[in-house]
């Protein structure tokens, strides 16, 4: 059994070392093309110009509340219950707007995020495009990002999606 195993085992990597020989593949380095790109370094300075701005309105905003704070805790003594709670809530709600500041410019679909989406995504298109081209002209069937490891363009023609489920009867 285990002779059986062996000779499967060397079959099955002569076949992979066989396919991959037979496919053309190119590496590119995103960072240096990056560094490159003159709208790509322009779009970053609008983007870091921008975060600063944001960041210098919730750090002020972030002091605001901070001397809020500082006041109450040095004038504490001297407030009534409902001078105190009076205090308590302009400080809570001063911390709340400095939150949703963070959240509206920095979020997950914060104003930073839809800025970097509408300055980067035509240098992106740029790079995919020329990627494409390049791989249809030479012959490759993928590119691969040395910078981050990851595929950047893949042939469509080399996709055997389709065969895999055909092969696996979910063929439509």
């Amino acid at each position: 059994m285990t002779m059986k195993r062996t000779f499967l085992t060397i079959a099955f990597g002569l076949l992979t070392v066989t396919a991959a020989i037979a496919q053309k593949f190119a590496f590119v380095d995103t960072e240096y093309l990056m560094k490159n790109i003159p709208a790509y370094e322009s779009a970053a300075q609008q983007l870091e110009q921008s975060s600063k701005k944001w960041q210098k309105e919730i750090d002020a905003l972030n002091e605001e509340a901070e001397t809020l704070y500082k006041n109450y805790q040095s004038e504490m003594v001297f407030l009534s219950d409902e001078q105190k709670l009076e205090r308590e809530k302009a400080i809570v709600a001063k911390e709340t707007e400095v939150s949703e500041l963070k959240r509206k410019y920095f979020g997950a679909d914060g104003e930073l995020y839809k800025k970097k989406e509408s300055l980067m995504k035509p240098v992106y298109d740029e790079l995919y495009n020329a990627l494409k081209s390049l791989s249809e002209s030479k012959g490759y069937s993928a590119i691969w990002d040395r910078a981050t490891g990851m595929i950047l363009f893949v042939n469509p023609n080399v996709d055997i999606s389709d065969a895999v489920l055909t092969k696996m009867g979910y063929a439509q």
